[in-house]
């Protein structure tokens, strides 16, 4: 009696083994089972960008004073070193200024020496005066001293002490005056001097001056690099007003910088120091490697889009591959981490839900998913998933093979 019951077990087992061999072969048919699992994920931002100058490597050279162009001493793609004369204007009317200034200057110079010593004459007179009315005052106060004296006693008439009074009164009065013109004569001296003096200065002033005019004469370049344009020729006059005149512009080809123009839906992942690599039409099969530099506050519109720059630094040596303007291919590197990932294509969308096929058992369960971060084909999943589940990427097939 056992050895039917044991045969009917075993019978049935066989048969359950089947049936879930058979569901397996179905779901490997079907697509690809994998294991969700842990792995370092990383994600880049794409954008397109130009090569740009960095802020002070692009300087347009002009003049600061009008005048005819004598020479011209760059053309364009020249080299060019740090102060090198670029262009010379014409400086004849600047030199006739420049002689009539330094005329005006020795002019003002004597008229200042004349005032080195206070005339002898005139402040003898004055002097002299001053003594005279001194003893006068002296003269008239004994007399008007010995008038009262005999007043007191009675032996003179009040009228010629009142006379001596008077005198002496007078005398007074004439000295002070000779004192203020002693004085006056000595301060005329020193105002003129004085004035003599602020002539100099204005003078030595106007000198310096015409002579800084002169310098403007010559263009030297401020920094060194490559002639990118020139605006004037040798024989045209150039009139200065509020912006100077351009004559040349100069770039300097080893600092340069890529600016990417990032959507604003990626803008928050970008911080300053991540990598980046790029690559340029010229040489679409060279990578070129930076770090972001910076992030600019303002943003930028285009095809109604709204857009950031990424200003990137560029790493290694590029001079004499690289030029302002060339478009460029971006792609920048953000921080890698641990996530849980599947294949991009696991990932389907049903009913406005991302989901992925779960292989439960013998079953497949349809679960919704929260895919954050994309790499390539991986894409990083935030909720829906713990690790070790199994999904069914299914194999996509081309419509040859559905009608077969």
């Amino acid at each position: 009696m056992a050895i039917p019951i044991l045969a009917a077990a075993l019978l049935v087992l066989g048969l359950l083994a089947w049936l879930r061999a058979g569901d397996s072969e179905e779901a490997s048919a079907a697509g690809e089972v994998i294991v969700v699992a842990p792995r370092t994920f990383s994600s880049t931002v794409v954008a397109v960008g130009a090569v740009k100058p960095r802020i002070g490597s692009e300087v347009r050279v002009g003049s600061r004073i009008s005048g005819r162009v004598w020479k011209l001493r760059a053309n364009i793609g020249d080299r060019v070193e740090q102060g090198q004369i670029i262009a010379e204007l014409e400086t004849a009317e600047l030199d006739a200024l420049i002689a009539q200034r330094r005329a005006e200057l020795k002019l003002a110079e004597a008229k200042l020496a004349a005032f080195a010593t206070l005339s002898p004459e005139e402040e003898a007179r004055a002097r002299a005066d001053l003594m005279r009315f001194e003893a006068e005052v002296t003269l008239t106060a004994e007399e008007l001293a010995r008038q009262q004296a005999l007043l007191e006693r009675k032996l003179a008439p009040r009228a010629v002490a009142d006379a001596a009074r008077d005198r002496d009164a007078v005398a007074k009065a004439e000295l002070e005056s000779a004192r203020r013109t002693l004085e006056l004569v000595r301060a005329g001296h020193t105002e003129g001097r004085k004035q003599a003096e602020a002539d100099v200065e204005r003078a030595r002033a106007a000198l310096e001056s015409a002579a800084v005019d002169r310098s403007f004469t010559v263009l030297r370049s401020p920094i060194a690099g490559v002639i990118a344009s020139v605006a004037t020729q040798e024989g045209e006059t150039v009139a200065a007003g509020l912006n100077a005149p351009t004559f040349v512009t100069v770039v300097d080809l080893e600092r340069l910088q890529v600016n990417a123009y990032v959507d604003e839906v990626d803008i928050g992942k970008i911080e300053t120091g991540q990598r980046a690599a790029f690559t340029v039409d010229a040489f679409p099969a060279r990578d070129f490697h930076g770090r972001v530099a910076a992030i600019y506050p303002t943003a930028t519109i285009q095809d109604n889009v709204v857009k950031y720059i990424v200003a990137l630094d560029i790493d290694g040596a590029y001079a004499g591959l690289l030029r302002p303007e060339m478009t460029a291919s971006v792609r920048i590197e953000l921080d890698a981490r641990t996530a849980l990932t599947v294949p991009v294509r696991a990932v389907r969308q049903d009913a406005g839900r991302s989901v992925v096929d779960v292989v439960n058992g013998d079953r497949l369960e349809v679960r919704p998913v929260r895919v954050g971060w994309r790499d390539g084909p991986w894409a990083e999943v935030t909720d829906g998933l713990v690790e070790g589940e199994r999904i069914l990427v299914k194999v996509s097939v081309t419509s040859g093979e559905e009608q077969r």
